[in-house]
């Protein structure tokens, strides 16, 4: 749950600089959030979430 937390509070920060700096129109970033919405609930999220979860324990792993 907190991995799922972080990650978007790390997207909601990502969206609000691209609609600040790079121009992203708020109607733009609010049809990607739909999106996101609507992903959910189909049978492809586990494997989106899965994805997601094996990226973090990547970058995780990541000694720098």
């Amino acid at each position: 749950m907190a991995l799922s937390v972080s990650a978007a509070v790390l997207m909601l920060v990502m969206v609000w600089v691209l609609v600040k700096r790079s121009g992203l129109k708020l109607t733009h970033a609010i049809i990607c959030a739909l999106l996101g919405f609507y992903l959910a609930s189909t049978s492809i999220a586990p494997s989106i979430q899965a994805v997601t979860a094996n990226v973090a324990g990547m970058i995780n792993n990541l000694k720098l």
